[in-house]
């Protein structure tokens, strides 16, 4: 069976454990601090998780989910996953992450950053414009008339189909953003974020998007 390493026990990380435990994966989960302090979180998600460093389970997973705070982001282990797809659920919060001013400025993303930090790991946005508790209440089976969907955007075609399939697993439709470089399009203040939309009205919003701060 497939293991996911998740990097980042917070609201996100912990509903995406929880929801790919669901539908058979194994999950390999990590936080800051000492692995004993998921003990409480493993109990609760039962025998296919168990905790781990943040490098275990980077090794650990067959692909990996990023979901820690954007100003750590250059602590995740770079060669346990290296060769490997990373998904990133990462948003920029100045007041949490400090100024970044290649984001003010609309020349840079967060995933771009991500990749950058993994050179040879294939990162793909994932999660991000999605309420952490949606995750597990909100995915209903394929086809299902108006059916929620989220955005993936990756620099590798198979970046983002994992993303797809992974989605598709989980409930929810898929429109693909594009590269990194487009993947503000699905980031806070922007139409599409966090808020419910099927997969036309995704397409719809993407389009309205505006990258108010983009150098000339």
């Amino acid at each position: 069976m497939t293991t996911i390493g998740i990097i980042g026990a917070g609201h996100i990380g912990s509903q995406v454990a929880r929801a790919a435990i669901g539908v058979g994966y194994d999950v390999v989960i990590s936080n800051s601090r000492e692995p004993e302090t998921l003990a409480e979180l493993v109990a609760e998600l039962g025998p296919k998780a168990r905790a781990a460093t943040a490098a275990e389970a980077a090794e650990a997973g067959d692909f990996a989910v990023v979901t820690v705070p954007l100003k750590n982001v250059y602590d995740v282990p770079v060669e346990p996953l290296a060769g490997k797809i990373v998904i990133d659920t990462n948003n920029y919060y100045f007041e949490r992450d400090g100024q970044i001013p290649a984001l003010d400025n609309g020349v840079d993303t967060v995933s771009a950053m991500l990749q950058r930090h993994l050179p040879t790991s294939k990162v793909a946005k994932g999660f991000n414009h999605i309420m952490a508790k949606d995750i597990t209440t909100d995915g209903t089976p394929a086809g299902t008339e108006n059916r929620r969907a989220l955005a993936t955007a990756s620099d590798f075609e198979e970046a983002a189909e994992l993303v797809q399939r992974l989605y598709d697993e989980l409930g929810f439709d898929t429109v693909n953003v594009g590269s990194l470089a487009e993947s503000w399009r699905v980031e806070r203040d922007q139409p599409a974020y966090v808020v419910r939309q099927n997969r036309h009205e995704l397409l719809e919003n993407l389009g309205l998007a505006k990258r108010v701060n983009a150098a000339a």
